[in-house]
């Protein structure tokens, strides 16, 4: 099974490009290290060039596998697509790619921290955090919609961390350009999904407040350290999202955390808010999510908890 020419011309990349400049380099003369983690259609792991820079490698067999196998090339074309065209500072970085006998490799800037679900496994993160975070998620959000680009696949999991408190949203294996509300095909995980995508077959379709509902799920993770409807078997769960029932919102949160997700969790999705709208609303003006380099609030943070 072969890749169509826009990911075999990509070999021919003679510069490897680090998140502060280009360095002129084999793309091909590198090394795998760790295993990072699983994506949508493949496993990511660290690697090391020869001149010494680190990044990801999402490596994926092209192995004939029947539909599945036909599926997962199809969709592989479509990341390195759209992954190729995005510049912004939350969005990972798409460094290139490479291929050998039966695989594909995808070049990512490496996000030194991994994933925010990987981080409140370890840490409970409050709201100046969260707000920080959400802030960055919901620029990344409003850059891909402005182009019409929903990344059907927004949770922790999916949002990694740099050592500066930096978010990007990575793994869009399943992000996909759309004219107004016209993905009709129900791709996603079920407790992040959006009604209007587990009823995709009543609906017309569906658009960009698919990604906005996946986000109030996502601040509802980060909040409680639980995935949504975490009680739940997977098809348990989008039967009540497809009747429209929400993930429980615990009474402990703060007022302004549980208007941002309740605002996020309308069924309706045209009484959604805009990635754009939410920038503007009370949780993102958390003390420490204002300033818009990430460093500032969390050193910030630091200091207030050492001195005050």
């Amino acid at each position: 099974m072969k890749l169509r020419t826009i990911v075999t011309q990509s070999t021919d990349l003679e510069y490897f490009v680090s998140p502060k400049g280009s360095v002129r380099c084999s793309i091909k003369n590198w090394q795998k290290g760790d295993f990072l983690g699983s994506g949508s259609f493949g496993t990511v792991y660290e690697g090391f060039n020869e001149y010494g820079f680190f990044f990801a490698v999402k490596e994926v067999s092209l192995l004939d596998q029947g539909s599945q196998g036909k599926q997962c090339i199809l969709q592989l074309e479509q990341e390195i697509f759209l992954l190729s065209q995005f510049q912004h500072d939350n969005i990972v970085r798409y460094l290139g790619t490479d291929k050998d006998d039966g695989k594909i490799y995808i070049f990512l800037e490496l996000v030194p921290k991994g994933s925010l679900a990987n981080l409140y496994q370890k840490y409970r993160l409050r709201d100046s955090q969260v707000s920080t975070y959400t802030r960055q998620i919901l620029s990344g959000l409003s850059y891909l919609h402005d182009r019409n680009v929903v990344h059907r696949d927004i949770k922790c999991a999916n949002i990694l961390v740099d050592v500066s408190g930096s978010v990007k949203l990575a793994d869009f294996g399943l992000a996909k350009a759309t004219k107004l509300n016209d993905i009709k095909s129900c791709k996603g995980t079920p407790y992040w999904m959006a009604p209007e995508v587990v009823n995709n077959k009543k609906n017309k379709g569906y658009g960009p407040a698919a990604d906005i509902w996946s986000l109030g799920c996502t601040v509802l993770e980060m909040l409680t350290g639980q995935v949504p409807y975490s009680h739940l078997e997977g098809m348990q769960a989008l039967f009540r999202i497809g009747n429209g029932e929400l993930p429980s919102i615990p009474k402990t949160l703060s007022e302004e955390a549980r208007d941002f997700i309740l605002k996020c969790l309308q069924v309706n999705p045209n009484e959604r808010p805009t990635a754009a709208q939410l920038l503007n609303h009370p949780f993102m003006q958390t003390p420490g999510s204002m300033n818009s380099s990430p460093v500032s609030p969390l050193c910030g943070g630091i200091r207030s908890q050492r001195f005050q």
